[in-house]
């Protein structure tokens, strides 16, 4: 399979399903001329032109909230809100029409509509453009939220959102659209719902997330060296979530460490820890642990903003400890 990156592997899944389906379009700031903050829309708007590859407005309410309107229509809006931590701009149109219009109409209506954003600190962006904020949208009935860790899970994972009749918050790392991987040159499919073991293991489950399956792999490594077996269990998508291959994998290790960069309070593991409670309690036997990030904002500031993205250290310590 030929390799690229994660930002040419979600950019492959623009182009096929674009080329597939002339009501497949793409909206946001800047993805025309300058093929998107990320270059995650380079080219589209020379294969596709102006009429499928808008440059809107500095205005996330009108991005979101035309885009609905598409969509009940029966277009296929894919629109890239660029950053996460924008999401409060357009929450409404978001969460209280997309969400909720299919229900409100008695599924009569279809919402084919995906929203794009990049997630996740790493770069310096500061505490208004650096959240993880999956926990979010989880709570929103009527979003399917998915979170890729490589090329091969986005394009597979983005070609299924758009071919998807409701509307889909597709999250991006920001750390990851550089990272290469070997990635089927036609189209394909993930289904929702489908947990991914990045690497199996007898000892202790990790349930990560985006770029923290890859500090899970790297802390899988060096706890190898101890005769430390870690399975590393990536849900790709938050919701619908995958529990059962979650369940199998505790029902095997009997240890379950859950792995994200959101912070700990309320986010995405906490309800991966309910459920296993709820459906797995008998085969623990360590208390469920949590590493995340604290509960504050994103610093701006180099050594403060590694120290607070989970590290590799931190699983290797929340690892040792479940084995004691």
């Amino acid at each position: 399979m030929p390799t690229m990156t994660f930002a040419q592997a979600i950019n492959s899944a623009h182009v096929l399903e674009m080329q597939r389906d002339p009501n497949v379009y793409v909206a946001g700031e800047d993805v025309g001329v300058f093929g998107g903050c990320f270059g995650v829309t380079a080219g589209l708007l020379d294969k596709f032109g102006e009429k499928r590859v808008k440059d809107t407005t500095i205005t996330e309410s009108a991005i979101i909230g035309t885009s609905v309107g598409a969509a009940c229509v029966g277009l296929r809006p894919v629109c890239e809100l660029m950053f996460v931590d924008f999401i409060g701009v357009c929450l409404d149109q978001l969460y209280n029409q997309a969400g909720k219009m299919k229900y409100m109409f008695g599924g009569k209506a279809k919402i084919p509509l995906v929203l794009r954003a990049a997630c996740g600190a790493g770069i310096g962006a500061a505490a208004q453009h650096s959240q993880c904020l999956e926990a979010l949208f989880m709570h929103l009935p009527g979003l399917k939220v998915v979170m890729p860790s490589t090329p091969h899970d986005a394009k597979g994972l983005l070609i299924e959102a758009i071919r998807d009749d409701n509307p889909v918050v597709f999250l991006e790392h920001k750390m990851l659209y550089a990272m290469e991987g070997e990635v089927p040159e036609g189209d394909y499919t993930i289904p929702f719902g489908q947990a991914d073991i990045k690497r199996e293991g007898t000892d202790v489950t990790v349930v990560a997330t985006a770029n923290m399956v890859h500090t899970a792999l790297g802390a899988a490594e060096k706890l190898a060296a101890d005769g430390i077996s870690l399975e590393v269990v990536d849900p790709r998508t938050l919701y619908p979530l995958d529990g059962k291959t979650i369940f199998e994998s505790v029902k095997k290790t009997h240890r379950l460490v859950i792995l994200h960069e959101e912070v700990k309070f309320a986010g995405s593991g906490a309800e991966i820890a309910a459920q296993v409670a709820e459906e797995a309690f008998d085969y623990l036997d360590a208390p469920i642990l949590r590493v995340a990030a604290p509960f504050c904002p994103v610093p701006f500031s180099q050594p403060l903003e590694q120290a607070y993205i989970p590290s590799e250290q931190q699983i290797i310590d929340a690892v040792k400890k479940v084995m004691a």
